[in-house]
């Protein structure tokens, strides 16, 4: 009898949610009329949208108790500096690759060249048309900074909680004896809201189903043989980017990539079937210190990596920009796809909770470098655009991942964590 391990039974139940959604997904599709279709599909993503409620429920306090108590445990200022220093380091050089390697791969295929524009249906594009008009770098500077820490929260505005969590932090350790107290409570309640997330994590296999199920009977499976070459590019350029960031992680980590790979494949399914990085944030965080990352490492860098290193939604952002300005015929010559470029690592932060981040970024890109193209060119990528965000999602994890053990590593945090009984 074959005997799996405890932590991977989790990834079993999932992959087989998955399998049965996509199952139940077509037959719907098949079978039902298109009434029956959307009554199916908002049924069956409550399943989803409970989850990922639950989920959405705890990242916030996760972030501020356990950011708060991981500054506050360094007890030196600079140790602050010197981390966000080193993480800000590794993220933009993998936001850089990433979108550099998402330009090269897509003028290399071009899978835009001779794509029908007929049909295309521009309504499905109002809602990524709307979070447009709020897109701009003067609105994400005065976006990072919050005007109600309550509000953030509520919002779930990670990286306005990170700002109001790094002055809290640096505030509670100027108290140094008399703060301890504070610091052991704040410790003591993000210990019992990772303990929530085991009990949430229970539950995944329903929202994955729900996922699938939905998009599946709402699209079917055939819409994939539309887009098969547009999709199936962008996954080379995922696996390339995989192979770079595995290959830097190894160069870093050694022998020790390896077991970093099988803590977080439960966080890696999770993302790829609900299409939600933010899915998997607490147990990520869970699993990273499980690794061996201490905790006020993984507090201070993961929630900066969820706004500043999404490696998966950069490289498709320049590749999605490329394909329409292919599709609608516009050429863009090496200068302008370099500006576009600078454009999406500015543009692209710090709206990792918006749905859809990185079609928002996409459509704004695409009207200042590509005026001619209409606003719901959008709606082109749309139909296939879940089947794309579940790679890149997975992507995103992997990324954030690594993100936290290589400073770990530089920051001589990383500790070797034997298991006390079998998995």
């Amino acid at each position: 009898m074959i005997r799996i391990p405890k932590r991977h039974r989790l990834t079993l139940f999932i992959l087989l949610a998955m399998v049965l959604g996509v199952a139940v997904g077509e037959w719907v599709h098949q079978t039902a009329g298109a009434k029956e279709l959307k009554e199916f599909a908002g049924q069956i993503k409550l399943l989803t949208t409970i989850f990922m409620r639950l989920v959405q429920m705890i990242i916030a306090p996760l972030v501020f108790f356990t950011l708060v108590a991981g500054i506050a445990k360094m007890g030196d200022l600079r140790a602050v500096g010197r981390i966000g220093g080193k993480s800000m380091l590794w993220f933009v050089s993998a936001s850089l690759v990433s979108l550099l390697l998402g330009m090269v791969l897509v003028n290399f295929f071009q899978p835009g060249v001779g794509v029908s524009l007929a049909d295309i249906d521009s309504s499905s594009a109002k809602e990524v048309l709307d979070k447009t008009q709020h897109l701009g770098l003067a609105k994400f500077i005065e976006h990072v900074f919050p005007k109600s820490i309550t509000e953030a929260m509520a919002n779930n505005e990670v990286l306005q909680v990170v700002v109001f969590s790094l002055f809290f932090g640096i505030a509670l350790t100027a108290f140094g004896e008399k703060g301890k107290p504070v610091v052991q409570l704040f410790d003591l309640v993000g210990h019992v809201i990772l303990k929530m997330v085991g009990y949430i994590m229970q539950i995944a296999p329903l929202g994955v189903f729900g996922a699938m199920a939905s998009v599946i009977a709402l699209k079917g499976v055939g819409v994939l043989k539309v887009y098969l070459y547009y999709i199936g590019t962008f996954y080379v350029g995922l696996a390339l980017l995989w192979i770079i960031l595995l290959a830097v992680g190894y160069l870093i980590l050694r022998q020790r990539l390896k077991t970093m790979l099988g803590r977080i494949l439960n966080p890696l399914v999770i993302a790829f079937s609900t299409t939600s990085s933010e899915a998997v944030f607490p147990k990520l965080t869970e699993e990273m210190e499980r690794f061996g990352c201490r905790p006020n490492i993984v507090s201070f860098v993961l929630p900066l990596g969820y706004s500043f290193n999404l490696d998966g939604s950069m490289m498709y952002m320049t590749f999605a920009s490329i394909f329409l300005a292919q599709a609608y015929g516009v050429h863009l010559d090496f200068q302008t796809q370099l500006g576009m470029l600078f454009m999406l690592m500015l543009t692209s932060k710090g709206i990792a909770g918006v749905p859809r981040a990185s079609l928002v970024v996409v459509t704004a890109t695409c009207a200042v470098f590509m005026p001619t193209i209409p606003a719901e060119a959008i709606a082109l990528i749309l139909p296939v655009d879940h089947f794309c965000d579940m790679g890149r999602s997975m992507t995103n994890v992997l990324g954030n991942a690594l993100a936290t053990s290589a400073v770990s590593k530089w920051e001589g945090a990383l500790e070797h964590v034997p298991h006390t009984k079998p998995e």
